[in-house]
């Protein structure tokens, strides 16, 4: 349980204002004035000091609590206009259509790609296989990750199922816009 000992404020006005401040895209001034519609008196500063020592701590707590996923991934990348510039969409979900991870890259390439699956895999856990298209930059950041794992002396690799069509579900999630 993240600890609130010592403040000023129950712990539920401090969960809401955190939750708030990141799930949508309002300031600290902002946040002021909704929660002073609701009745509760706090400066933006103090708002400031709970985003910043409890939003790493829910986090942990929220990720500690998410379901594993399944050992079935499918990955796929696009190209989306982001604050009107032209970004590539990483973005992986397992065999059930749960998200487990995206990133935003300017570029298409082994780095991208290994830097993906190294974040996924670190938020995630290893998949038994993973589903591409056939993308040569995606093949080759899964055999980077294959070639670490074989540094680091596991002997169980990541299969990679390179099919143009299996990963359709991938497809058929909708990208959110950013314009």
């Amino acid at each position: 349980m993240v600890d609130f000992k010592g403040a000023h404020y129950p712990k539920g006005v401090i969960v809401h204002a955190v939750f708030f401040y990141v799930r949508y895209a309002v300031s600290y001034r902002d946040l002021e004035e909704i929660l002073a519609e609701r009745g509760v008196s706090v400066d933006h500063a103090t708002l400031n000091r709970w985003v910043v020592r409890y939003s790493p701590l829910i986090a942990a707590k929220a990720q500690a609590k998410k379901r594993p996923a399944a050992v079935s991934w499918r990955m796929d990348e696009t190209y989306i206009k982001v604050k009107g510039k032209w970004t590539h969409y990483y973005r992986a979900i397992d065999q059930f259509g749960k998200t487990l991870d995206f990133m935003l890259s300017e570029h298409r390439d082994e780095a991208a790609a290994a830097a993906f699956f190294t974040r996924a895999i670190g938020n995630n856990g290893f998949p038994d296989r993973v589903v591409i298209d056939k993308s040569g930059a995606n093949l080759a950041g899964l055999q980077n990750m294959n070639c670490l794992l074989i540094l680091n002396g596991w002997f169980w690799l990541i299969e990679v199922l390179q099919v143009k069509y299996l990963h359709n579900i991938i497809e058929q999630i909708t990208v959110p816009s950013r314009s």
